[in-house]
């Protein structure tokens, strides 16, 4: 498991849930990457609405169904870990934003593996 405490980097990539790389959903392409890379961790949050530079809303409202909601992947890890995984995202997002803040770590604890290599709930963790 990575150590991860003090000061750090977060990164966002906010894209369209629809964006795909090689007919795969973009944002599991991008946290698949980042587990390769070997960053301390990713998570996926899907929008209920918003816009972005084509000025098009996306909304999860009934009467205006959108299949394409807003998606942000957060990353945070060091400085170094995270610039050196920028040019993957350069690959990987056509249409987008890509955002780095400075951000303190304060807490980063997961759960133990057990004997056969799954966690404390008996799934596998990536």
């Amino acid at each position: 498991m990575t150590s991860l405490d003090g000061r750090a980097l977060r990164l966002t990539v906010y894209i369209g849930e629809d964006d795909t790389w090689h007919h795969k959903p973009l944002y599991s392409e991008i946290v698949h990457r980042a587990h390769a890379a070997g960053l301390a961790g990713a998570s996926v949050f899907r929008g209920i609405e918003g816009f972005g530079a084509s000025s098009r809303i996306h909304t999860s409202r009934l009467l205006s169904l959108s299949e394409d909601l807003p998606v942000a992947i957060v990353v945070v890890d060091t400085e170094e870990r995270v610039r050196a995984f920028l040019p993957q995202l350069d690959e990987l997002v056509g249409e987008g934003l890509v955002t780095l803040e400075e951000c303190e770590v304060v807490r980063y604890v997961g759960r133990a593996p057990g004997p056969d290599g799954t966690d404390a709930k008996g799934k596998n963790s990536l």
